[in-house]
């Protein structure tokens, strides 16, 4: 079974954040996938199933190191890349009015539909945007008293100070959720994962945690365990677009570039924007560059 290897969010290679596409994974159980993922060892895999009855369509399953996900933004728009680079014509299309050098994609995941455009910009070089479609605030039953900002801080080894007084950490969802919790100064360099956080996340409504530096316009995200630092988290981002739109720090439709990456090496950036007012944010938008790195073909399944 053959699978291309790409990074994401970046314009280079051996930066961004890399992922494994397996363009025609049918067949596969969700166990082998997993397998498979465990094995290159990427923050997640993911596996195409084309849609034989609707073009440009294809059933996408994702999985990171622990099981299947209901959403990811790196794999979905790293997917949509290697399927511009394989099934793109060469020629205007007619059908749909669109060319070889801009094509929209639907991804079928188990639990929603999301469509992502990708336009080639040079040799197995790509941009996508995938609309991540609308958001949610959940209501948790914690303000953001002192306490609570004392303990959320605690969880990532900073103090109550460490936190954005302006801003209150909230939970967001555009396909999974993420508590978003706004730092200032030099708290983002300093934080760590302190206590493992998926217990007190739940609390909040959330399933993971997104910092995010809204003056420098960077985040950084952990594995719940805070043992593996994400590079570049694109599920992440679209919260943090809704959560900057809600809280009037970027403009209806204003696009922005986020960046993630710098702690780990492999610096990343994600453009964003995000439609609507208050708690209604009807649209959210994160991008970035797509980079083919190799092929590659497994000579055995597990």
């Amino acid at each position: 079974m053959r699978y291309t290897h790409v990074d994401v969010f970046t314009g280079r290679p051996y930066s961004g954040n890399s992922l494994a596409v397996f363009p025609e994974a049918q067949g596969l159980t969700g166990e082998r996938m997993l397998s498979i993922t465990r094995e290159l060892r990427h923050f997640e895999s993911v596996f195409l199933t084309r849609d034989p009855a609707r073009p440009r369509t294809h059933r996408a399953r994702v999985f990171d190191l622990a099981g299947e996900l209901d959403f990811a933004g790196h794999p979905l728009l790293g997917a949509a890349g290697v399927l511009h680079d394989l099934h793109a014509p060469g020629a205007p299309d007619a059908a749909d009015g669109g060319s070889a050098d801009r094509v929209t994609w639907t991804l079928r995941l188990r639990s929603r539909r999301v469509e992502a455009v990708t336009r080639r910009i040079g040799p197995r070089r790509y941009e996508g945007v995938l609309d991540q479609g609308p958001a949610r605030f959940t209501r948790h039953p914690y303000g953001p008293d002192g306490a609570t900002r004392a303990a959320i801080a605690s969880w990532f080894s900073l103090d109550a100070d460490d936190l954005d007084p302006a801003l209150p950490p909230e939970t967001v969802s555009t396909g999974l959720r993420y508590l978003v919790v706004p730092v200032r100064g030099d708290a983002l360099a300093r934080a760590r994962v302190a206590t493992p956080l998926d217990a007190p996340l739940a609390r909040l409504g959330a399933a993971y945690a997104y910092l995010l530096d809204v003056t420098a316009m960077e985040g950084r995200h952990w594995t719940n365990d805070g043992l593996l630092e994400d590079t570049a988290t694109g599920s992440g981002a679209g919260c943090a677009a809704a959560y900057l739109r809600r809280h009037g720090r970027l403009g209806d439709g204003e696009r922005a570039v986020l960046r993630q990456g710098r702690f780990t090496g492999r610096p990343s950036e994600m453009t964003i924007s995000a439609h609507g007012h208050g708690t209604h944010v009807r649209m959210v938008k994160v991008g970035g560059g797509v980079v083919i790195v190799g092929e590659g073909r497994l000579a055995e399944l597990p």
